[in-house]
Order: C-alpha cells, then sequence, then structure tokens
C-alpha cells in the first residue's frame, strides 16, 4: 500500500511540474524501428520544425509481415500535426493497410472552443485538450483520452505510472520512466481496447519504446534522434 501511495504522488508531481508543454519539444528527428516478435518488420519516423509559436510534426510509418517469402501484411502511414502556442490546430493522416484506405482529419474550431474530427469510422467533436495517440507527445500522460491517428476515434484511457527502469537501445542506457496506456471502457472488443506500455526519458521526456500484444508482441524503439 505504501509503495503504491508513493507511486501515485510520484506520478502527480511529475506531471503537473516536470512535463513541460509541446512548444519546448526541442528535437528535430526522432527514428524508431518497429519489432513484432523480436523481428524488425518496418520504421516510423518523425520531422519536426518549429518556427516561433507554431510546431510542425510530420511522421511516415512503413512496416510488412511476410511469412515464408510471402507479404501477409503492408502497412504505410503519413500524417501532419501542427500545434500553435501548445494547441492542436491541425491533424491529417493516410492509412493504407493493404489495399484498404483510411483518412482523418482533425482541426481546431476557435468559434465552439472544441476538436472537430472527421474519420474513417466517425464525425464528431472533441475536447480541445486530447491529443493524438502518436507517443511522441509526452503530454498525453495527463490527457483523459487520445484520438487514434488511423480512424479518429477517441479512446477515453486510464494511465497508470508503472515506475523508473533502465533500459538499453542500440548501446545506449536510458534512464526511463515507465507507463501503461489502458481503455478506460472495458466493455470494447479486444481487438479496439488500447493496452500499451510506452517508456520516456526520465530527463529529457523523450519517448523511447513502446510495446503492446495484439496478434504477437510489437515493440518500436528509438533508434536515432537528434
Amino acid at each position: 500500500m505504501k509503495k503504491n501511495i508513493l507511486s501515485i504522488i510520484f506520478f502527480l508531481v511529475l506531471t503537473t511540474q516536470t512535463f513541460s508543454h509541446v512548444k519546448h519539444f526541442s528535437y528535430n528527428l526522432l527514428e524508431y524501428e518497429l519489432f513484432r516478435n523480436d523481428k524488425l518488420i518496418g520504421y516510423h519516423n518523425y520531422k519536426i520544425e518549429r518556427k516561433n509559436l507554431n510546431l510542425n510534426v510530420k511522421s511516415e510509418i512503413k512496416f510488412k509481415i511476410t511469412k515464408l517469402g510471402v507479404d501477409l501484411y503492408n502497412y504505410e502511414a503519413i500524417s501532419e500535426e501542427m500545434y500553435q502556442d501548445n494547441q492542436l490546430i491541425n491533424f491529417s493522416s493516410r492509412t493504407k493497410q493493404n489495399k484498404k484506405i483510411k483518412n482523418t482529419q482533425i482541426n481546431f474550431d476557435k468559434k465552439i472552443n472544441k476538436l472537430n474530427i472527421t474519420g474513417s469510422e466517425n464525425h464528431l467533436t472533441a475536447p480541445k485538450e486530447y491529443l493524438v495517440g502518436t507517443w511522441w507527445n509526452h503530454e498525453i500522460v495527463q490527457s483523459k483520452a487520445q484520438i487514434s491517428a488511423i480512424s479518429g476515434r477517441v479512446i477515453e484511457q486510464k494511465v497508470v505510472f508503472l515506475g523508473k527502469e533502465e533500459i538499453n537501445l542500440y548501446g545506449k542506457t536510458h534512464n526511463a520512466l515507465r507507463f501503461n496506456f489502458s481503455s478506460s471502457d472495458q466493455t470494447l472488443p479486444d481487438k479496439k481496447k488500447l493496452n500499451t506500455d510506452v517508456w520516456y526519458d526520465e530527463k529529457t521526456k523523450i519517448w523511447l519504446k513502446a510495446a503492446f500484444d495484439k496478434t504477437g508482441h510489437w515493440e518500436y524503439r528509438l533508434k536515432r534522434y537528434n
């Protein structure tokens, strides 16, 4: 019980004091390798540009699953996030899963002070504080919900701080903070439930790694950044 209370106190202090705003994000490039069952299957890269109070984040992800030399699943996606003075003002994505294409568009509507979301599954509004589930933005640990970058679906989430860990990536050791993200709504079908562990560097808050189990064990690992 004492250990759980200390973890809760540490998490509250961490999220209210040390997790800085998007406008203070200082990296220009994030490159991740994507593994399934410990086999390299693709990559996910981010390019970040900033000008005054504006932040632009472009991402590209590609991977494929093969068996006996046959491509069973091909996935490609590109997206762009735009922030102004720490507020998400625009997001767009195009995802190709084999031959199926999905598009998502999010815009901040100043008149109603909410996000307008048009995705493959819905058209709705959401609180302006909700973030896209692209993990690079460490502020997501404080968000009540995340928005699927693929479909635009709003996923109400529960975030649990699991503790500090020392992890090694490509020969470099990081002091990391580990969080678990799960769906608040446990009545969802398993294929739509969120259950992902995410590691952030304790000092810089850069996203280091993510892991989840869904038809295999998947991991994103940060390979290079500047």
